[in-house]
């Protein structure tokens, strides 16, 4: 039986460790807090001593990644590492480690239509693409307030270009590295949060000269769509009703909520991590945020 350990226990962490068990992993979690886990840990060297986990898995809040990386290394860790997204509040460099993988968890690569969307666009020529994701914030997390929650803070690596930079990461996936990006975006709304709820993007990829994104914590309808025009097709993929459109034809697919998380751990616990954003992909998502925060502050186009 393959063992697992969790930093961190907030929403996200509770979801890796039960889905972690799900799969058979003997799975622990570190929490100072007290939680209702089987097997919990104070500390980080208290849970790698006793319990010598092959797959350590960090999701506490964005601002505690780098300590709990720093942590791992120090303690001579040398499995396999998936720290969630994003993997920091700014980019910078990683600690140098001896770990067998390290990889962010952008799970959204392993959407069956995001997966299918890869697929079909081998070949193409790729002219232009949207992508818009939007959800109101109040409603993401029921029965917390909102206020209260790190996606609020600014300070703990709280807003949408970071909660939401799935689309940066997958668009890169897709189309190639950013060339060059200007934005505007900021708290725009009366959400009581000092972390930027809206974001707009144009950018250029290495394999597509148009990319238009938009980020927010306001839609109450929450959507999450990307359209794609080559010279030969428009694609649009419906990643929450699970469709994808060629053109008039559609397709769908069934996905329940955990598919994409059990497929990313599977792939991770495997060994298989090609499709897994790896380190450089990971940081490379941060100077494009970075770089999106710059743009807004200065009204102008930055290059990457």
């Amino acid at each position: 039986m393959s063992s697992a350990l969790v930093i961190g226990y907030g929403s996200i962490g509770a979801r890796h460790a039960r889905i972690l068990s799900e799969l058979g992993c003997h799975t622990a979690v570190v929490s100072q807090r007290d939680v209702s886990f089987p097997l919990v840990f104070k500390s980080i060297q208290q849970a790698l001593d006793q319990h010598v986990p092959g797959y350590v898995v960090i999701a506490n809040a964005t601002d505690q990644h780098y300590k709990s990386l720093e942590s791992i290394v120090g303690l001579g860790y040398r499995g396999n590492v998936l720290v969630e997204k994003p993997i920091f509040e700014s980019a910078q460099l990683v600690p140098t480690h001896s770990f067998s993988h390290v990889g962010v968890a952008y799970n959204l690569r392993f959407h069956p239509i995001i997966q299918n969307l890869k697929s079909l666009l081998k070949g193409e020529t790729v002219i232009s693409v949207q992508a818009y994701v939007g959800q109101y914030l109040p409603d993401w997390r029921p029965g917390t307030d909102y206020r209260s929650s790190y996606s609020a803070d600014a300070a703990r690596g709280g807003g949408v270009l970071r909660d939401l930079s799935h689309e940066l990461d997958y668009l890169g996936w897709l189309f190639g590295s950013s060339r060059r990006v200007t934005a505007l975006g900021g708290h725009m709304s009366s959400l009581e949060i000092n972390s930027d709820d809206t974001f707009s993007m144009l950018l250029s990829t290495a394999h597509c000269p148009i990319v238009s994104v938009q980020l927010n914590y306001l839609d109450r309808n929450a959507r999450r769509v990307i359209v794609v025009n080559t010279n030969n097709h428009t694609f649009e993929a419906d990643l929450i009703r699970g469709t994808l459109s060629v053109d008039r034809e559609i397709t769908t697919v069934n996905i329940d909520r955990d598919q994409t998380y059990r497929t990313m751990h599977s792939a991770m616990l495997r060994g298989a991590v090609e499709d897994v954003c790896s380190l450089d992909e990971g940081i490379a998502t941060l100077r494009l945020i970075d770089a999106a925060t710059l743009a807004a502050r200065q009204i102008e186009w930055i290059n990457l």
